[in-house]
């Protein structure tokens, strides 16, 4: 047996025997001990890059942070553009009944985008989660101070690729080329998902679903069609090839309540609380799953529960509806 000397007296020594024990060591291969593997460790192999919108495999992430863009959702908007490049999509009640979409962006960003109408403080429950930068065309004083505070980044009219489109009577001929404002501004931070995707997941067993209505107000509801395994928003008001076709629409009972102030018409404007507890329905596959949605603060994320079980989504684009729970309605054919 060799002995390593190390006294500092046997410098020289001690190196050749630390050597020579190395070098039998190496031609002592002993295969019942589990040497021989000449291979070694393979390389560990990254996991793909997963949308936080759609919980998808993507490539790369990207410089800017995820975009959240506020759309005219009424006959006047006609045709909205943009909205096929979206990763999901979530529609608010604003004041009159009528209703405003949030149209998120990230791995994929189009040139225009619009109509941009302005911000509600229900804003602040839907892009905090992601830390998104919220493009709107502006908000009332109480509106914009309130999203200010919540720290969230602001694009107004004046920004980076604005632009009044001629062919269209105002306030409904405002757009933003959206390429261009996600080239300035750079992300500082990597989004967590918005809602609890996972590859594989199966939903519980639910009822016979191929359409459904999500009823905002007297004058103003969302019509869906099961069509090529997703959904397609029957009454949408998007330019021909320019739709946002959902795999997952998923409904969501809020309350709302008022925001404090009115519109230039003298309407009092309604505040979705987007936090706390309430009702869900996830329209998938061909069914609804009747379940519970959590949101534990402004910031945080959207979980799911079904029987009192957390549940995972399949990956893909989603539509949320925040429909009131009050005066609001949610129905589906079979």
């Amino acid at each position: 047996m060799l002995v390593a000397m190390t006294d500092r007296r046997f410098p020289l020594l001690g190196v050749l025997a630390l050597t020579l024990s190395a070098a039998l060591a190496g031609c002592g291969g002993d295969d019942e001990a589990g040497g021989g593997d000449e291979g070694g460790d393979e390389p560990a192999v990254e996991a793909p890059a997963l949308s936080p919108l759609t919980g998808l495999p993507v490539k790369g992430e990207p410089r800017h942070p995820v975009l959240a863009v506020k759309i005219d959702n009424s006959s006047s908007s006609a045709p909205q553009v943009g909205a096929g490049d979206a990763g999901m999509v979530v529609e608010e009640l604003v004041e009159g009944g009528m209703t405003r979409l949030a149209v998120f962006y990230y791995n994929d960003v189009p040139k225009d985008v619009g109509p941009v109408r302005s911000m509600r403080a229900t804003d602040i429950g839907i892009v905090s989660p992601l830390g998104a930068a919220l493009v709107a065309s502006g908000g009332a004083p109480q509106t914009r101070e309130r999203v200010k505070d919540a720290d969230i980044k602001t694009f107004t009219e004046g920004a980076a690729g604005y632009y009044r489109e001629s062919s269209r009577s105002a306030p409904y001929n405002l757009f933003m080329k959206l390429d261009q404002l996600a080239k300035k501004v750079k992300a500082t931070e990597t989004p967590t998902p918005y809602l609890p995707f996972e590859e594989g997941a199966e939903l519980p067993k639910g009822k016979p679903a191929s359409g459904l209505t999500a009823t905002f107000s007297g004058g103003s509801s969302t019509t869906f069609e099961r069509r090529g395994g997703g959904y397609v928003n029957t009454d949408t008001f998007a330019g021909e090839g320019d739709t946002f076709d959902p795999a997952t629409v998923l409904v969501l009972r809020v309350p709302v309540g008022d925001a404090g102030y009115l519109d230039p018409a003298g309407n009092p404007v309604p505040e979705t609380k987007f936090t706390g507890r309430g009702k869900a329905f996830i329209f998938h596959g061909g069914q609804v799953v009747q379940g519970d949605w959590i949101k534990g603060g402004l910031g945080a994320p959207v979980e799911l529960e079904v029987g009192g079980g957390e549940i995972s989504l399949p990956p893909g684009k989603v539509w949320i509806e925040l429909v009131p729970k009050d005066g609001g309605d949610v129905s589906w054919t079979k």
